[in-house]
């Protein structure tokens, strides 16, 4: 499971996480560990996006929690990559700040978090690039540690096929 800050500009309108360029890079890094978008499920803290792409205030947060832990509800994903400080803070209360604890695995509780920084950070900042694969690559060692059963797809059921009447 990913989760990010918020829906930007094009991910709100089209109603998918991640499809512009920040998701861009996000399917090459997922990518570049060996897993797809399919692999995973892709969500945000906010689900929609802040006037003028500020970032989220506590009230929003707050009221989106309920949709964003039920979701981690549904999924019970193996490992949370967080996308970004806003996830961070959101998810891991107290933790230290995002450069201090990016590409490292936190246990907190039952979950597990691989904090990272945000895909659009490296856009921003070239020289963040090198840092955020291995961040990735650190979520492919720990996947890699949990056996086979953590890159399997999530347990819920595929679709049902649509039969026809005749």
């Amino acid at each position: 499971m990913a989760v990010g800050e918020a829906p930007g500009e094009r991910e709100d309108r089209e109603g998918v996480p991640f499809v512009g360029a920040a998701g861009q890079l996000l399917t090459r890094l997922l990518e570049g560990i060996g897993l797809s978008r399919q692999d995973i499920f892709i969500t945000n803290v906010l689900k929609s996006r802040p006037p003028g792409n500020r970032d989220p205030l506590p009230e929003e947060v707050e009221a989106c929690a309920p949709y964003l832990d039920a979701q981690i509800e549904i999924v019970k994903p193996q490992a949370i990559l967080l996308l970004g400080r806003h996830a961070l803070q959101r998810l891991v209360p107290g933790a230290p700040g995002i450069s201090r604890c990016h590409g490292q695995v936190l246990k907190v509780g039952t979950r597990t978090y691989v904090p990272c920084y945000h895909p659009a950070a490296a856009l921003y900042n070239g020289s963040l690039m090198e840092v955020l694969e291995a961040d990735f690559r650190q979520l492919r060692s720990h996947l890699d540690a949990l056996g086979p059963a953590a890159t399997a797809l999530s347990p819920l059921a595929p679709p049902a096929e649509q039969l026809g009447l005749f």
